[in-house]
């Protein structure tokens, strides 16, 4: 089992010969693979997901699935007659993350041919090697954060989210309001910092520069007079979405300069993109200075580079090789959406405690 690349978000298992010994269209007594139950437990406590690409009958697979109590590991899995890459496409649309951080197993070769052929990113693994999974180094993250540990449970909580919002009769506006969001932003904090690094190292779409920062490298940055490390996190009546935001800020003469921003793409959905670049903007027009921003235009990251536009940055540099220097004089920010409540709580990031604008800071306050 060789294959070099990013980490593994998703791992999409087929059933028969592959989760349980047996075909179930031919004998409803099909047994577990040895030690199966342990790697799906190991691996999801890792952050790493699970679904199913199986051609089976749903009802009889999935009551197989929660009769051996595993069923609960797999999101959107895709058990039909249709090809192996169809299920593969549709899980990667749901859950939201990059084709090339996907482990697809399967015991028949043409069923891993067939994928690779149509994804030839994903990593496709013989299930005569299911065992040697969690040793392999896509599937070790670097740290695993309490985030990481909860990722599967913030997908479920986010599909009820979304079923909700498929029932729900009215103006988009009028449903987010329903979910009480909140959206919290605070000074990057030691207990932070795995999550953040995490952040550098997985999200790609929201990402305006693609730059990754290693533990020693961000703390340093906390601790730095001449920078802010601001995390974010979002909450709802459901529950936490987790540490989704992270934005990288140094202070120079005549600029803030914004070295870095990235949000989840979990929370593409939710209104909340403009938030943390309204506030920079709003605490740098405080301060009395412009705004500057570097870019790192990429083929995946088309969504922030609108972000910027429609936030009235300007190109002032562009190298032709998709680095960019933007610039906005901060004469138009736009407010907050009116359905997210903002609580801020910066604390110190040096010695001497206050808040970005240079304020005494209490607990925290809500915009």
């Amino acid at each position: 089992m060789i294959s070099k690349g990013k980490e593994i978000k998703c791992v999409v298992w087929d059933l028969d010969h592959t989760i349980w010994d047996g075909v179930l269209l031919e004998s409803e007594k099909v047994n577990l693979k040895d030690g199966i139950v342990e790697i799906l437990e190991l691996l999801d406590s890792r952050g790493i997901l699970h679904s199913i690409a199986s051609k089976n009958n749903y009802d009889d697979a999935m009551s197989k699935l929660h009769e051996f109590n595993i069923g609960h590991y797999f999101l959107y899995p895709q058990i039909h007659w249709n090809a192996k890459s169809q299920s593969i496409a549709k899980i990667r649309e749901k859950l939201n993350i990059g084709i090339d951080t996907f482990v697809f197993v399967d015991d028949q070769s043409f069923e891993r041919d067939e994928v690779a052929s149509i994804f030839s990113e994903v990593f496709c693994v013989d299930a005569l090697e299911y065992a040697e999974l969690p040793a392999h180094p896509r599937l070790n993250p670097q740290f695993i954060t309490e985030d990481s540990k909860r990722r599967r449970l913030m997908y479920l909580e986010d599909m009820h989210r979304n079923q909700e919002e498929e029932e729900y009769q009215g103006p988009k506006e009028s449903f987010l309001a329903s979910l009480q969001m909140k959206f919290i932003l605070s000074d990057c904090e030691e207990e932070d910092l795995k999550r953040a690094e995490e952040l550098t190292q997985r999200t790609n779409q929201l990402n305006s520069t693609g730059r990754t920062f290693d533990y020693d490298e961000l703390n340093a940055f906390r601790h730095s007079d001449r920078h802010r490390l601001l995390v974010c996190e979002l909450t709802d009546r459901y529950g936490s979405y987790g540490k989704i935001g992270l934005t990288l800020i140094e202070l120079i003469e005549t600029h803030w300069y914004l070295k870095l921003m990235l949000m989840s793409c979990r929370v593409m959905s939710r209104g909340v993109g403009t938030v943390l670049m309204s506030h920079i903007m709003q605490q740098a027009k405080k301060d009395g200075k412009k705004l500057l921003a570097d870019f790192k235009q990429t083929d995946r990251n088309r969504m922030m580079y609108v972000t910027y536009r429609f936030a009235n940055f300007k190109e002032i540099e562009n190298d032709g090789q998709g680095n960019i220097l933007f610039e906005n004089d901060l004469s138009t920010i736009q407010p907050f959406p009116p359905y997210i409540e903002v609580n801020v709580r910066e604390q110190n990031t040096s010695a001497k405690e206050r808040y970005i604008d240079g304020t005494q800071p209490k607990n925290s306050f809500v915009y």
